[in-house]
């Protein structure tokens, strides 16, 4: 039988803090028909064991997929708060937003050698670097990669995505990172509303709750602080971040559709070298002007960039290929949990001050995150589950009331005494 493979759309920064991240439609994995033993089994204990084998394998399947669901939940969540509060420790001594941005957009070369070296490991048919590059490069037409493809659908994702994360690391340095991490989970509500509105997707009344409850979010978080000029700016920059990245995905999805794994891959490390040929001179240019400038190459923290390109390229790596174990949406969920953990972070490292306001924003915005990782048929299922619970309830309602009619009768029959000799 022929297996589909899975097929994933990258996303800029659509779901990571700076980088990109791909959002992963699941894979398709066509059910296989039964054998002649199983379409000819009996009614009665054979088919009865049968089906509860199958039950128990499908329940060892679905734990497995928890199971590696909360590894990647920690490690998104992880990966996300650190590379957030290294960027904020490593602006302290080396106060450089786009050139970080520039260094660490380049480790993403790495996507396809990385994806290539799973390839070769796991995959049982082994091509060589080269027939697996061609075969990718499908992807981009039948011409494959040409020049004119390059400058035309991967030269305009390379700019958003510079775009996105210089912004993100900028606003890192105005305002805390909690602030930060929590303004970016708006990004989903623009993704919807740009799909709406471009894609002409599906309209979703509690999606629409979901973005109203991110603005409202985002006015609230500007209250919190007095709408001093210093945080008006913090804040505009994170929310300008999570409508490139937005705009990315949205774009993606208008010029591109979806991408497999491989192509993904290509498709990101083709944005590494798009970086180092066309931005490298923009933070030459901001070094001469002294406008990200440093005394000597020595007092660069290259500990503190090279961990936070490490954490970025994990996080991306976790978020770009874990739909292979476990479930979209428990990635989404490493995002959300990761604001808490900034928040700790940032009470005991830095003097933020959690008021009503902020606290309340933090949660409305979480809330609205959350309400879009509903499934779309989300409210055919609470009907269904709604009716079974009721359906339940009345035939324990039935049961009840005829175990208390047969009840005193039977019990009657036993007591009365029998006068037959």
């Amino acid at each position: 039988m022929k297996k589909h493979s899975a097929r994933v759309a990258p996303l800029s920064a659509c779901n990571s803090p700076v980088l990109t991240l791909t959002k992963v439609e699941g894979e398709e994995r066509p059910r296989e028909p039964p054998g002649p033993a199983e379409a000819q089994a009996p009614a009665g204990t054979e088919a009865g064991g049968r089906t509860s084998r199958h039950n128990w394998t499908c329940s060892q399947e679905r734990l497995k997929k928890v199971f590696w669901g909360v590894a990647v939940v920690f490690c998104v969540c992880a990966s996300w708060a650190g590379s957030t509060q290294l960027a904020r420790l490593t602006f302290k001594t080396f106060d450089a937003p786009f050139t970080l941005t520039w260094f660490a957009t380049n480790w993403n070369f790495l996507f396809f050698p990385l994806y290539y070296a799973g390839h070769v490991c796991k995959s049982t048919e082994k091509q060589s670097m080269k027939q697996r590059y061609r075969e990718c490069c499908r992807f981009f037409g039948d011409n494959g990669l040409t020049l004119k493809v390059f400058f035309t659908k991967a030269a305009p994702f390379g700019v958003l995505w510079t775009l996105t994360n210089y912004l993100y690391l900028h606003a890192i340095k105005k305002i805390n990172a909690t602030d930060v991490s929590v303004l970016f989970c708006c990004n989903k509500s623009f993704v919807f509303l740009l799909s709406w509105i471009v894609l002409r997707d599906r309209f979703m009344g509690v999606r629409i709750v979901a973005a109203i409850l991110a603005i409202a979010g985002i006015v609230m978080m500007t209250y919190a602080d007095g709408f001093h000029s210093h945080s008006v700016i913090g804040i505009a920059l994170v929310v300008g971040s999570a409508s490139m990245s937005a705009l990315y995905k949205v774009l993606f999805k208008l010029l591109l559709g979806s991408a497999k794994f491989g192509e993904a891959a290509l498709f990101l490390s083709i944005l590494g070298v798009f970086n180092i040929l066309f931005i490298t001179c923009i933070p030459v240019i901001l070094y001469f002007t002294r406008v990200e400038y440093w005394n000597s190459f020595d007092d660069i923290p290259w500990g503190n960039l090279c961990g936070f390109s490490i954490l970025l390229l994990t996080f991306n790596i976790v978020l770009n290929f874990g739909i292979a174990v476990t479930y979209p949406t428990l990635m989404s969920l490493g995002i959300v949990l990761s604001v808490p953990v900034n928040a700790v972070v940032d009470h005991y490292t830095s003097q933020i001050v959690f008021n009503g306001v902020r606290v309340i924003a933090i949660i409305i915005i979480g809330l609205g995150f959350l309400l879009l990782l509903l499934p779309e048929e989300w409210d055919v299922w609470l009907i269904k589950l709604l009716t079974r619970l009721k359906v339940r309830k009345k035939e324990e309602t039935a049961e009840s009331s005829g175990d208390l009619g047969t009840g005193p009768q039977s019990r009657s029959r036993r007591a009365r005494p029998s006068f037959a000799r």
